[in-house]
């Protein structure tokens, strides 16, 4: 996998990568909703920051979050809830949820439909229930609710092999992202393509793969021949069908290939993945390789949002708004430190566009193998950690 290669861009990486601190805060935020009145010991989230693979303080972590984090001492002790602010958005994704029952419902039914024996295995699902907007409480919330559609079972009776199977097929369902678009359009199903007119190999290929008829992801693969050209065109079909179905349209090939079997995918998949380059793509940001679908993206947005997307960038304007406090707080600080030593400093609008930039390029990421490069990594924590730094 680290021999993988795909020109970069600049956009789609910028999509890629800008929700990495939404990710750290989100899970920081399902730790204190999940404790006793909502209300999370600093130390406790300190042990916690290993299983989310941060490193340094977490008090500090929290500080530069004033918008999202309300840390207070008690008893000696410090301590973090979430402000009034996060909890209104924290309420808001639950109406959203609520509200959105439904499309779950669909969701769930069509990724049990895409899959071979219509059965998906619990465990692994669990593992991408979020990437499809599915709430954490799915088996209670809509597994009963809708006896119709899904059952629990159990086959072999051991525990990790409890599943999810679909009892009736709905064929109102079953017709593809691609197929729903084409319908819109009035034009025949085919996958468009945006790469730059310069690609001129890529798009060749592309057009020699897209001349042959689209075959529905839902359709019977085994009467076709492995190998083939329909077989193919099916199996691109269906990794279109699933990263279409979740939120972010985007998924860790690493997850995505944890479901070879039970989707029918190929042994190669990065190989597949990469001969289709207007299509999806391919990035290895901070080391983990994740396929993106271009068609559903416009430079650096989604096109078309899911409510739950909404929410959550609310969720990451409230915390751009928190740090660029902090900072800016910070930087005043040591404004004030400096001219009591005499310490002429440079001026202040210069100073913070400097700082914002720096949060910028933190945010977008390093060009050079991502967080886990030495270099990359120093400044990442150095940003992340250090109250000295603006």
């Amino acid at each position: 996998m680290s021999l993988w290669s795909m020109k970069k861009d600049p956009d789609l990486e910028s999509a890629l990568s800008r929700n990495r601190r939404w990710v750290v805060n989100n899970q920081i935020k399902n730790i204190v909703l999940l404790c006793p009145n909502q209300v999370a010991s600093v130390k406790l989230l300190q042990r916690k920051f290993k299983t989310l693979d941060l490193q340094g303080n977490a008090l500090n972590w929290l500080k530069k979050y004033p918008c999202c984090f309300d840390v207070y001492l008690e008893n000696d002790e410090l301590y973090c809830r979430l402000t009034k602010r996060m909890m209104f958005l924290v309420e808001e994704e639950e109406s959203v949820k609520d509200m959105q029952e439904g499309v779950y419902v669909e969701r769930l039914a069509k990724l049990l439909m895409l899959s071979v024996n219509q059965r998906l295995n619990v465990l692994k699902l669990n593992e991408l229930k979020r990437n499809f907007g599915l709430p954490d409480d799915y088996l209670i919330r809509i597994i009963p609710k809708f006896p119709e559609l899904f059952r629990v079972v159990n086959y072999s009776g051991k525990r990790s092999s409890m599943e999810i199977e679909l009892i009736s097929w709905n064929p109102k369902l079953a017709i593809s992202a691609i197929e729903t678009s084409a319908e819109r359009q009035g034009v025949v199903p085919c996958f468009s393509c945006s790469l730059p007119s310069t690609w001129v190999k890529s798009w060749d290929r592309f057009r020699e793969f897209n001349s042959t008829p689209y075959v529905s992801p839902y359709s019977d693969p085994m009467g076709l021949m492995e190998g083939s050209k329909e077989r193919d065109k099916r199996t691109v079909g269906l990794i279109h069908e699933i990263l279409s179905l979740t939120l972010w349209k985007k998924l860790s090939i690493l997850k995505l290939g944890h479901f070879k079997r039970e989707f029918c995918l190929p042994e190669k998949l990065n190989s597949l993945l990469l001969k289709h380059p207007g299509i999806f793509y391919v990035s290895n940001r901070y080391q983990i390789y994740t396929v993106l679908l271009r068609d559903e993206y416009k430079g650096s947005e989604l096109i078309d949002k899911d409510p739950l997307v909404v929410v959550k960038e609310k969720f990451g304007e409230l915390m751009q708004e928190g740090l660029h406090e902090y900072n800016r707080r910070h930087y005043f600080q040591n404004l004030e430190k400096n001219r009591k030593k005499g310490i002429i400093s440079v001026r202040p609008e210069k100073r913070i566009e400097k700082s914002g930039e720096m949060i910028e390029q933190n945010n977008q990421g390093g060009d050079l193998g991502g967080i886990l490069d030495p270099e990359e990594r120093k400044r990442f924590y150095r940003v992340l950690f250090d109250d000295a730094n603006p």
